[in-house]
């Protein structure tokens, strides 16, 4: 194999690649192999047709075709190695010249990783707003956790918003039952408008035994679309009580003995996540000025794969709720250029901020150990829903491991660049990174 290499632009390139006939014998050989397990000649057992009545029956093109296929990977991967090129996503091949027996020629154009110049990153200062608490954050902290404490109470009167009822539901339309549309005795509060469309509403002034009826429109279903009669019966009427904020409270809500106590745990754990926003933040801006000062160019090729599997997520999320990308951009009021726009600008950030971690972590010699490698994996299992075994063998199929270790060293880069970097807030204070160091102490502490 002989092969020349053009640079387009800084991050991307042409290979011209000439493969000799007789380098392409193996690659012919396991092609006449695959196809002649799949023809069904009589006379001949499978696997054991002669490459002459192959190429009588399926055609010699189509076997050379198979093994062109086969064989331009590997000489791919051979140039990329011979002229030591860091080559980003799929190339995109051309075959310019092939003739039965005579070389192959094609050229490849990839994506490569761009040289990059790092500026110092302790020249780099960041300013993040001011960290400030309102007591009013408190008291709904507050009030989630004694929400979590409220006992329901069973009265004798009629429901009202924010009651709690054990109803029974039977949907007809034309006086025919609902497919499906009967429920006995579900526990409903009122006014949460997570049932029925209506039932909120016709629930309100209704005590134990009584019922009502109600129209509502069916959305799923064969009848979708369609109006239905609901009647709805009260079982029971249940009021919510929510406990006393006193110390007795903080006993039974946590493991402290006062009020004061509690709210002065719960300011604390509201400080350390805005502490940890704030870091982020920085983190943010300290990125986009590296990236803007090293002047990262975006390789396009990469930039496109990446907004196609964005795009292709977003399109997976909408149909998980049964939507449409149409419905999304009618509801958002954008046009699909508007969202491929997003996107690019988006993705093209993205891709910047990658290549800097990746020269960074080369700069400074980023390894990442078993254990780092493992500890991001049983965190990404843990996130899926999944054993840490089972989803580290879907990624060693999909081939997507080796995308994870790059993620967990540039994440090691950008750690060491944090370190470096000058962080203060509007009114002057320096910000430094204990809250976060804090933070991924008590994450670690959770995980093992």
């Amino acid at each position: 194999m002989k092969s020349t290499v053009e640079t387009l632009s800084p991050t991307r390139v042409r290979l011209a690649i000439e493969v000799p006939f007789v380098e392409l014998e193996p690659s012919l050989k396991k092609a006449y192999r695959e196809i002649g397990s799949q023809v069904q000649v009589p006379g001949f057992r499978r696997g054991k047709v002669p490459t002459a009545v192959i190429d009588q029956r399926v055609g010699r093109g189509t076997v050379l075709n198979e093994a062109v296929q086969d064989a331009i990977p590997d000489n791919i991967l051979a140039a990329v190695r011979e002229h030591d090129l860091k080559t980003l996503g799929r190339p995109e091949v051309e075959i310019t010249e092939f003739n039965d027996g005579d070389s192959l020629n094609f050229t490849a154009e990839v994506d490569v990783r761009p040289e990059i110049t790092l500026p110092d990153a302790s020249t780099i200062e960041v300013t993040v707003d001011e960290l400030q608490i309102d007591e009013s954050e408190i008291d709904e902290q507050v009030k989630n956790l004694r929400e979590r404490f409220a006992t329901l109470k069973t009265v004798e009167r009629a429901a009202a918003e924010g009651d709690y009822v054990q109803i029974d539901l039977n949907a007809t339309v034309d006086g025919e039952d609902v497919p499906g549309g009967q429920a006995s005795n579900i526990s409903h509060e009122v006014g949460s408008k997570q049932l029925l469309p209506g039932l909120d509403e016709a629930v309100v002034g209704l005590a134990a035994g009584e019922s009502t009826t109600f129209t509502t429109q069916l959305v799923g279903g064969d009848l979708a679309g369609r109006d239905a009669e609901v009647a709805v019966t009260v079982r029971t009427v249940k009021e919510k009580e929510l406990p006393e904020l006193n110390d007795e409270f903080a006993q039974m809500a946590s493991e402290f003995d006062t009020m004061e106590e509690l709210r002065g745990d719960l300011r604390g754990r509201v400080t350390q996540g805005k502490q940890v926003e704030q870091i982020y933040a920085a983190r943010d801006k300290a990125l986009a000025q590296l990236v803007e000062a090293a002047e990262v160019p975006a390789p396009e090729g990469v930039v496109r794969e990446e907004v196609a599997s964005r795009k292709q997520a977003m399109v997976d999320q909408l149909e998980r709720i049964g939507a449409s990308m149409e419905e999304y951009l009618a509801a958002e009021e954008k046009t699909e250029e508007q969202i491929d726009a997003e996107l690019t600008e988006a993705a093209t950030e993205g891709v910047k901020v990658q290549l800097l971690l990746d020269t960074l972590a080369d700069a400074e010699d980023v390894q990442v150990s078993d254990d780092e490698f493992g500890h991001e994996i049983v965190h990404r299992a843990q996130r899926a829903g999944m054993a840490p075994q089972q989803y580290y063998d879907q990624l060693m199929r999909s081939g997507a491991a080796a995308a994870v270790f790059g993620d967990v060293r540039r994440g090691k880069a950008l750690a060491a660049v944090m370190e470096r970097i000058k962080i203060k807030d509007s009114a002057g204070n320096e910000v430094t990174l204990d809250a976060l160091r804090a933070a991924n102490e008590a994450e670690h502490n959770h995980d093992h």
